[in-house]
């Protein structure tokens, strides 16, 4: 019964571990589970097993877990759970295109380095080549490097 016991507490770990590695990365709660697992099959065939069990237990359960490892990577399994998809959608950028350098405008937000303006009748995203600039700044398009526009604060 213990050996029973024992192989179903680390097949429970290896299928939390499995999901834990590609299913939901990161520490989570399937991590915890395969931890706790695979310490108590471990604990417990020490405890019912003697030295020999526990160590024969121990190498059984990493052999096992590096094992299906190997098998899970190179099964199709990895492919049919992947995302397949393109993504083709794509920023609109024709409010960008327009402006031009010398138009002016005027800030609609707060641009702590980066923020809004309305330039030339657009609301574009800009950086401020002139330091922070509070709302409703008048501004002046000074470079457009990339597609990220440049402004200034304008003195005229």
């Amino acid at each position: 019964m213990e050996i029973a016991i024992i192989a179903i507490l680390l097949i429970v770990a290896i299928i939390f571990f499995l999901v834990e590695l590609f299913v939901l990365p990161g520490i989570s709660i399937a991590g915890i589970l395969a931890g706790g697992c695979y310490l108590y099959a471990n604990y417990y065939a020490f405890t019912h097993l003697g030295m020999a069990g526990g160590f024969t237990t121990l190498g059984i359960s990493a052999v096992a877990c590096v094992l299906c490892l190997v098998w899970f990577m190179r099964s199709k399994t990895l492919d049919r759970i992947s995302l397949k998809t393109d993504i083709t959608g794509s920023v609109d950028r024709t409010a960008e295109q327009s402006v031009k350098v010398g138009d002016t405008g005027v800030t609609t937000t707060r641009l702590a380095l980066v923020g809004h303006a309305d330039i030339a009748g657009h609301l574009v995203e800009v950086n401020s080549a002139d330091g922070f600039l509070d709302e409703k700044t008048p501004v002046i398009v000074t470079r457009i490097t990339n597609g990220t526009i440049f402004v200034q604060r304008n003195n005229d």
